[in-house]
């Protein structure tokens, strides 16, 4: 397919703008050479963004399960909420009183987050779930310090947890303290004990877990942890497996937060737009970032906590992401909302107990939102990997699972099929990996092949790291 530059010719373009009915004003350090701009007609112009469109596979075009992203399908009423002109219409910088439907709508989501998390507070400004994370490691942070407990450098993340939490420690100042996973995949109990103290400022933990667990050990964990003088930071981005059902406030977390854009009806993935709010216990809600919507007297206003951070974006953070979110919550309300959480995880241990006749499983017995197969003996003895496993579902019209990850599982497929999915389309998915098993078995080299009908076949993703090609040069 070729690039937008490489079609049309000089002279193509599309309609004119009206000629302008202001004075023109010119800058000293305007340009003084010509845009670089395609030449093509309206009519190209169409024609390219379609067949981009049709090169994208997204949850309306087939089954999407990425493990821990939750790419699920979200209802379009949601889209339709805050697509409406007094949302998008407004301005950030509107005085209070004139905003008071949008400062409503942020109040709201703040009390739902916090009943639906067992925290004290939430504030909804973080973009994405990574700037979550270091939100609420500044929290931590913020907390010991004003306490003058500075000894507390050092934050404890177990070996199965998302690359992002110890990236996020680090840029928030913190040592990261790696500890081992059980053979059951939770976290090992002795290896923690053994790795707090008082330099322990906190625990990050997901629940459950990456590879899709729920760990029985949980209570303890948190109070170990708290008995050191620690805080506990839970990563909300496996939450669709629990949402409405248990609180990560109730497991003994001091701060989470979570992902509207996996859990609460926002597309997920693109680059964004994504949201992170983060909530707290009482005792670090003062530091919270700033500001946050406050009710007094059926009036809403913005203030900011007493001992905050300070800003860690710009306004409210995305708020067409967070008025998705309350038409979703006020859609599904307390009765419905557990129904999310039980879909999902029925969905996904009726996959892999379907796929545990064909494939090793990981980890022996139910699992949570999402489960891991390891591919490690099939790749031993017939060469294929997972890697070649996921390239032979492109063909069948499938997104693949999430690939390699965690990184303590060898050759590893982890498949989340989400609570939107039906029985019939997980069926026809199973018998795809099925077949692509008997495959692997018969006639490898079909798989080391494909992709075969894609319009792109396989591709050098080595290559591709190393020597990205970020831009079109125009020869």
């Amino acid at each position: 397919m070729k690039t937008i530059f490489e079609k049309g010719a000089l002279g193509q373009h599309l309609t004119l703008l009206p000629e302008c009915d202001v004075p023109e004003i010119h800058l000293a350090n305007e340009r003084t050479s010509p845009l670089h701009l395609p030449h093509v007609s309206e009519n190209e112009l169409t024609r390219h963004y379609k067949q981009l469109s049709d090169r994208v596979h997204g949850v309306n075009d087939g089954f999407y399960p990425l493990g821990s992203c939750t790419m699920k399908y979200n209802p379009k009423i949601d889209e339709a909420a805050a697509a409406q002109p007094g949302f998008t219409g407004v301005h950030p910088l509107q005085d209070a009183d004139t905003v008071q439907g949008s400062l409503e709508v942020l109040y709201t989501v703040q009390k739902d987050l916090c009943a639906v998390t067992g925290m004290d507070a939430v504030s909804l400004q973080p973009a994405a779930g990574a700037h979550g994370e270091f939100t609420g490691l500044l929290l931590i942070k913020a907390y010991h310090t004003h306490r003058g407990d500075l000894a507390r450098k050092k934050i404890i993340v177990p070996d199965s947890a998302h690359g992002t939490n110890p990236a996020s420690a680090r840029m928030a100042g913190f040592d990261v303290v790696n500890i081992p996973s059980g053979s059951d995949g939770c976290v090992d109990l002795d290896a923690l004990q053994a790795a707090v103290g008082p330099d322990t400022a906190g625990l990050m933990l997901t629940n459950p877990n990456t590879v899709g667990i729920f760990d029985k050990n949980i209570l303890k964990i948190t109070e170990i942890v708290h008995a050191a003088g620690g805080l506990c930071y839970y990563d909300g981005a496996n939450l669709n497996a629990v949402v409405g059902v248990v609180r990560p406030g109730d497991m003994g977390f001091d701060v989470c937060h979570l992902n509207l854009h996996k859990t609460f009806a926002t597309p997920h993935g693109g680059g964004g737009p994504g949201s992170g709010p983060v909530g707290c216990k009482a005792a670090l809600a003062p530091y919270l970032p700033g500001p946050v919507a406050e009710e007094k007297h059926g009036k809403f206003k913005f203030a900011v906590p007493p001992r905050s951070i300070g800003r860690v974006r710009s306004f409210a953070g995305n708020f067409g992401v967070i008025v998705r979110a309350l038409a979703y919550l006020m859609t599904l309300g307390q009765e419905q909302l557990p129904q999310v959480a039980e879909n999902a995880v029925l969905n996904a241990n009726y996959m892999m107990a379907r796929l545990a006749k064909t494939y090793h499983m990981a980890y022996n017995g139910p699992c949570m939102h999402e489960f891991v197969m390891t591919l490690e003996q099939l790749h031993k003895d017939t060469g294929v990997s997972a890697m070649d496993i996921a390239k032979g579902l492109l063909d069948n019209g499938i997104h693949p699972p999430t690939m390699y990850f965690p990184l303590i599982v060898h050759e590893a497929l982890m498949i989340e099929p989400t609570e939107t999915e039906s029985k019939e389309t997980m069926d026809a998915v199973c018998t795809v990996l099925e077949t692509l098993y008997e495959t692997a078995r018969t006639n490898p080299q079909a798989l080391h092949d494909a992709p075969l009908h894609t319009p792109v076949r396989r591709l050098d993703e080595v290559g591709a790291a190393r020597n990205p090609i970020l831009r079109y040069i125009n020869k």
